[in-house]
């Protein structure tokens, strides 16, 4: 089939029924019409995907890999995401087995089957020497700024993912609001999805001209979007929020940012804080202020 038959955007998946077939780039070209060279573009940024007998669904890079029988390959096809420059997160700490980052806006935390090169997951794989591995233990929205934790391995995957799912990381946002909130501290307990939710919430300052204040957010649960939705809810939406609220969409960025992390590391035991140096750092770049505690 001709490329210029081929949908803009398209999901390919075809399984191998030789041993003799050709390495993935060729397989891939000859199915889908696409050019070897956007073929292997995509397969470098994370749109390609193997399946193999045995084993689980992989992202595959390698142009010349080999296929064998019954091989499942799948192409995700997006000229418009795979031609996007994605912002660059900055590695502010490396604790070895895990590391800390400053995710600008407007990047994904981790891929899609569409491709990865956009996300902070795949630009921490790349950024050490040797490259680690990269594993998601939390998550920020892409349209938000702020801190966020690597690991580099299963093992401190598994022990990061236990302290966030135990509350036992304390995560600190600083968000701009539409209007003014009644009371300068309140919690927001509304369930979210059929689930509990709480987000607290303490005014850190008013801007009676701009009809605007900005609030220091904890949450006790993370639900999908849930600082952005209980605010919302309340008459209070986020600055700037393409998504939930009225009257806040102003035609500049989301302003919430992930300004401060604190836990005790699973490995040395130390208690931790990783903190934005001012709330303007958000939006110029990774300020930031390290505490240790032993």
């Amino acid at each position: 089939m001709q490329a210029s038959q081929w949908p803009e955007k398209l999901s390919f998946v075809r399984a191998v029924t030789d041993d003799t077939s050709p390495g993935a780039c060729d397989f891939l070209a000859f199915y889908t019409g696409l050019s070897k060279g956007r073929v292997k573009d995509a397969m470098n940024k994370g749109a390609v995907w193997l399946q193999r007998k045995g084993s689980g669904r992989i992202r595959l890079r390698k142009a010349s890999f080999r296929l064998r029988k019954e091989d499942i390959l799948e192409l995700h096809y997006d000229p418009k995401l795979l031609s996007m420059d994605p912002p660059i997160a900055s590695c502010l700490q490396d604790y070895k087995h895990y590391s800390v980052w400053f995710k600008p806006a407007n990047l994904l935390s981790q891929g899609t089957d569409f491709g990865d090169h956009g996300s902070l997951l795949r630009q921490a794989e790349t950024y050490f020497n040797p490259r680690r591995e990269a594993f998601l233990v939390h998550r920020l929205d892409r349209e938000a700024a702020g801190l966020m934790m690597v690991a580099h391995s299963k093992k401190a995957a598994g022990r990061l993912s236990i302290l966030f799912s135990e509350h036992r990381v304390v995560k600190r946002y600083r968000v701009e609001v539409l209007g003014m909130p009644e009371n300068n501290e309140g919690a927001i307990s509304q369930p979210l999805d059929g689930k509990t939710a709480v987000t607290r919430y303490r005014i850190i300052s008013r801007n009676p001209e701009a009809d605007t204040s900005t609030l220091e957010v904890e949450i006790e649960t993370g639900r999908l979007h849930q600082i952005r939705r209980h605010l919302a809810c309340i008459g209070h939406p986020v600055m700037g929020d393409p998504r939930y609220g009225a009257g806040n969409k102003d035609g500049k960025p989301l302003r919430l940012t992930a300004c401060e992390l604190a836990w005790r590391c699973p490995f040395t035991g130390n208690e931790r804080v990783s903190s934005l140096k001012n709330e303007e750092d958000g939006d110029r770049g990774p300020g930031l202020r390290q505490g240790v505690k032993a």
